[in-house]
């Protein structure tokens, strides 16, 4: 069965065989996790978003070693945390108790633990010295300056949208293609701005409204685990599909031990989009941290990524093995996942959509 021309031809632009994506999880996506689906005719992606330069440059650099294929690279682009002491000192009042039932004393001040692509002018440079293919941001946009930049050398580039406003802002700005993300994706929503409201579309819906007013690509994300999903983004106009917690249980990703026993238990049938563990709408496996946030009682968390730094304290503290504060990200889809090698699941991904090498 042949794939429509749309996928056909941003197959051909990114010099991949198949119109497969693998998302790019921060912590989460390795050298080796986007070598294997690069090499196997996918696009294998690393989320930088929370690396700095040098992490971020030696994570391209391996890959690189790893694969003579396309391959790309995700950041960050949010806006600055604003810092309320009042807030902050209120949200760690309240997570007090949970330091205090670990047996250690909880902090006294959180810490903006990475900075934004906006704010990390090295980053830039960085990428335009080492030259992945495609470079894709999530959380908003970068400069004109970056963008231009960025395609003068040939950089493929992409932009997470939520809704028709973000993926028109991203068309204007000159960026390649779109990533139409829809609530049934896990990890972080890539919403420009966080307090505005949102529209909860499906994926399927996201990828149909925007097919019919963008002239860029439409990469769906969101729910897809398997090629018959895949296939039938395609139908409704999407280019491409992006795949992330299909990839979690694949041996090259870093998922702990703790992560996958989540995944492949009937824990993987709740998922809930929060934003009480890094300050930004983010969905990941019900856990004890997420309800305890989950009542009238419960102050604003402190602001992105503010709020991640005091969670992942929280987390550092658990005795080994114990992870109910920990972020198992994982979308809707989660109790579908498939323990594969990254390579043979995208080429089984691929064979369920039609496609053959």
């Amino acid at each position: 069965m042949a794939m429509s021309r749309p996928a056909t031809m941003i197959s051909q632009k990114l010099g991949i065989i198949y119109p497969i994506i693998q998302a790019p999880m921060a912590g989460i996506s390795t050298p080796q996790l986007a070598a294997s689906v690069s090499n196997a005719g996918g696009l294998g992606m690393l989320g930088l978003g929370s690396s700095n330069v040098d992490k971020a440059r030696k994570m391209i650099l391996e890959t690189k070693e790893l694969t003579q294929k396309p391959f790309g690279v995700n950041v960050f682009c949010n806006n600055p945390p604003v810092r309320d002491p009042i807030r902050e000192e209120q949200w760690l009042k309240h997570l007090s108790p949970l330091f205090e039932a670990l047996g250690t004393k909880g902090p006294d001040r959180v810490k903006e633990p990475y900075k934004s692509f906006l704010q990390n002018p090295n980053m830039l440079e960085t990428l335009l010295e080492s030259r992945p293919d495609v470079v894709t941001f999530h959380f908003g946009v970068p400069s004109v300056e970056a963008v231009k930049r960025l395609r003068e050398i040939g950089i493929y580039t992409m932009a997470t949208a939520t809704n028709l406003q973000e993926a028109l802002t991203i068309q204007n700005l000159g960026i390649d293609a779109v990533v139409a993300q829809g609530l049934e994706a896990g990890g972080h929503r890539g919403m420009f701005d966080p307090n505005a409201k949102d529209e909860q579309w499906s994926t399927m819906v996201l990828v149909k409204i925007l097919s019919q007013r963008l002239k860029i690509p439409i990469i769906a994300a969101g729910g897809i685990m398997d090629g018959h999903m895949a296939k039938a983004m395609i139908d409704v106009g999407a280019s491409a599909v992006q795949l992330g917690t299909a990839y979690l249980l694949c041996p090259e990703s870093a998922a702990d031990k703790g992560y996958r026993e989540d995944l492949k238990s009937s824990r993987s049938q709740s998922t809930q989009l929060t934003s009480a563990i890094s300050g930004r709408p983010a969905r990941g496996i019900d856990n004890d941290f997420i309800r305890y946030c989950n009542t009238f009682e419960t102050p604003s968390s402190a602001d992105y990524p503010l709020a991640y730094d005091a969670f992942k304290q929280l987390h550092a503290a658990e005795p080994n093995g114990q992870y109910k504060y920990a972020a198992h990200w994982a979308g809707q889809g989660a109790p579908l996942a498939r323990e594969l090698g990254a390579g043979d699941l995208t080429v089984l991904v691929a064979k369920e959509m039609g496609m053959s090498n």
